[in-house]
């Protein structure tokens, strides 16, 4: 954490023997190294703290990012679903309307030609093989 050699413990460690004196001296680092302790955990409970902090706002992103596609999926289904409907009514008011349509009009929309009722389904071969 600190940059400190061992030679500088050295002369802080003899400073503070000579300034504090022998009888003191046990006390007081038993005291300082229950605050180096206390401001280790404090230290490592703010960074805990900052860390799950920035991993909510990512996972709040996350979530957000979720719900709009979640949004726009099914708006795109909802989307779907009424044209389908358009096309299901379309179709059955198409159904329940009268037709009018004759067989060879019936057969121009499907592509087909029309053919006359007196030719046999087996003329129109006879007349490609001539």
């Amino acid at each position: 954490m600190f940059d400190i050699s061992f030679m500088e413990l050295l002369v802080i460690s003899m400073v503070a023997l000579i300034v504090i004196g022998p009888e003191r001296l046990p006390t007081v680092a038993r005291t300082v190294g229950n605050l180096y302790g206390r401001c280790r955990n404090f230290v490592y409970s703010v960074r805990t703290d900052i860390h799950n902090e920035m991993r909510m706002e990512e996972l709040k992103k996350m979530q957000s990012s979720v719900q709009e596609t979640v949004q726009s999926i099914e708006d795109s289904v909802q989307q779907g679903v009424d044209q389908l409907k358009t096309t299901v009514t379309d179709v059955k008011t198409e159904d329940n309307s009268p037709v009018n349509l004759s067989a060879s009009q019936l057969h121009e929309e499907s592509g087909q030609p029309a053919s006359s009722s007196d030719e046999s389904p087996h003329s129109s071969l006879d007349n490609e093989r001539k």
